[in-house]
């Protein structure tokens, strides 16, 4: 189905884009490449764009062939006019270009057999992206899938064949280097756990694991405490990471600053810069609670007395705070965290959380060292994920970062570090929550995405690192589409100047069946090209969607087929 329309709209466009329908299930190479266009155009008079259908969405007819021509023909001339209008634009615009929308693809994109899952709808949905306008997809590169039978063996099956095809349909890609298992995290919709050869060392050895201060261990990531021991059959974790990165870059390197264009450093849990303080996994954690502390393993707490007899004080160095309440308790309900006399802001709380944090900063300053030494001279960007913790954040404690490790208080800007350490290592800051307005969240839970994403912002902006932007939670709406734009425009308020600066890329969670709903899809097509304007724009939505009617129409069938084959 999907390459018959690849190839009607393909004989009247002019941008390349390749059908990877005409690969074999077998995974034979492609044999043939088609075209599709990136942009649309009001039409002029009404057509009829209402194909007859077969079962199965498969479209037949002289019908559909003639709406398709005129829809290719309207897209070329806007082409032509974009072209034209940018180059007038041009010269004079150093900043404000616009941001460009990368696409998440489903977790599962690769098999436990290491295979494409769902390949044709796989195919369908590219081809529906790239002609939407999207920049490129985001793919989660498993560890747990790759090296998943025994160390130093590496399966990179599935991803050879995805990869293909994403260069086959113009797309870009970044790439994920996900060492986190996926599964007990919000929007898991999948179990791929860490290799089963690292799962069996943690099995030896269960202080690999996270655990917190009631015994509970967690298998998202392997502990920090370790990162610099022999424990993975002779590795230390981070030199298992950097092996890694670097079999990827050697199998990969063909796609490099052309199709791949990016590396996000996985760094903990769900692939952020956190600890694993609040599992959805067997219901330990519900939202907003405060979460937990991750530092009673041994190897954590082995780090934790020697920097507390650095300091002089080794009766702090026994363990984590232990009066710091449950997953599910909110700050006032703790002794650690409450607003008056707490332990979080005393000579012990400042010594303990600077311990935890800093712990997650040296992680990231090794990770990104590596990754800066393999991936130097390909032209990828590295980037790196900060999670959105924005519950309780009118709170004086903000007790969910201090549990993730983000030293963020009433008193403390706990992410300036963290955008200063990228900004070393020419790194991308990755945010999350972009798309959340604080009235939409509960109040009484002092939520302030909106508040929080300002502090980041101001952050990359004193430390000049790039900030890229995700939406945490599924939204199709016009109103997350607004707020998204207006974060990703970086406009401070308070006197603070972005100086013309833009969010350097924009990350859609995710590629699913409910984004090619037709009314989704309708949105998300006039929102692409609302991000692409940036801050030069100035069309409205109402002129935006009216445009993005008739190229949804014009490609109505493929839309179909992509969430069709999606849903299955």
């Amino acid at each position: 189905m999907a390459t018959k329309i690849a190839h009607q709209i393909g004989a009247l466009s002019v941008t390349p884009v390749a059908s990877s329908e005409t690969r074999k299930e077998s995974g034979d190479q492609p044999t043939a490449v088609v075209s599709v266009s990136a942009l649309w155009k009001t039409p002029s008079r009404p057509t009829n764009l209402r194909p007859r259908t077969q079962k199965q969405g498969q479209v037949v007819g002289r019908e559909m062939e003639a709406s398709l021509s005129v829809a290719c023909q309207a897209l070329v001339t806007e082409t032509a006019m974009v072209e034209r209008r940018d180059g007038e634009v041009g010269a004079a615009q150093v900043k404000g270009k616009g941001v460009p929308v990368y696409v998440m693809m489903p977790l599962d994109s690769v098999t436990m057999s290491n295979g494409v899952n769902k390949r044709k709808a796989m195919n369908a949905s590219l081809m529906a992206l790239k002609s939407a306008g999207v920049e490129g997809v985001m793919v989660d590169v498993w560890w747990g899938l790759v090296e998943r039978d025994a160390p130093g063996v590496y399966n990179w099956g599935g991803y050879t064949e995805l990869l293909q095809m994403a260069r086959e349909h113009g797309l870009k890609v970044q790439a994920v280097m996900s060492f986190h298992q996926c599964g007990g995290n919000v929007g898991d919709s999948c179990t791929i756990p860490l290799p089963k050869w690292v799962v069996e060392e943690i099995d030896r050895d269960p202080d690999l694991a996270y655990k917190d201060q009631w015994g509970n261990r967690n298998y998202e990531f392997v502990s920090l405490g370790c990162d610099n021991l022999p424990v993975l059959k002779g590795r230390t974790p981070v030199q298992c990471y950097t092996d890694f990165m670097q079999t990827f870059r050697d199998n990969f390197k063909h796609l490099l600053g052309d199709t791949i264009v990016e590396i996000q450093v996985g760094m903990g849990p769900a692939g952020e810069l956190r600890y694993p303080s609040y599992p959805e996994q067997n219901g330990t954690w519900r939202f907003p609670g405060i979460g937990a502390f991750q530092c009673f393993d041994k190897y954590m707490v082995n780090s934790l007395k020697a920097a507390a007899e650095a300091a002089g004080k080794p009766e702090w160095g026994h363990s984590g705070p232990t009066d710091a309440g449950h997953y599910n308790n909110w700050p006032e309900d703790t002794q650690f965290f409450r607003r008056d006399g707490a332990g979080w802001n005393s000579p012990y709380g400042e010594f303990f959380l600077t311990w935890y944090s800093q712990l997650l900063l040296d992680h990231c300053e090794m990770m990104l060292s590596s990754a800066d030494s393999i991936f130097q001279g390909t032209g990828v960007k590295i980037s790196v994920k900060i999670a959105g913790i924005h519950w309780h954040y009118g709170s004086r404690s903000h007790a969910p970062e201090l549990t993730a490790g983000y030293y963020n208080t009433r008193f403390r800007d706990g992410y300036l570090p963290i955008a200063r350490l990228l900004a070393r290592h020419g790194a991308i800051f990755n945010f999350t929550c972009i798309e959340m307005r604080d009235y939409e969240q509960p109040q009484d839970a002092r939520c302030a995405p909106e508040k929080l994403v300002r502090q980041v912002a101001l952050a990359t902006l004193e430390a000049g690192v790039p900030l890229a932007g995700e939406n945490a939670l599924p939204r199709y709406d016009e109103m997350a589409h607004e707020q998204i734009l207006r974060a990703a425009s970086l406009d401070l308020d308070d006197g603070n100047d972005s100086d013309g600066r833009e969010m350097c890329a924009f990350t859609y969670l995710r590629m699913s069946p409910d984004l090619f709903q037709a009314d989704n899809w309708t949105r998300f097509v006039a929102f692409v090209k609302k991000m692409k304007e940036g801050k030069r724009g100035n069309r409205c939505w109402e002129q935006m969607e009216r445009e993005a009617q008739h190229f949804v129409s014009s490609t109505q069938p493929l839309v179909k087929e992509a969430a069709f084959a999606l849903s299955k």
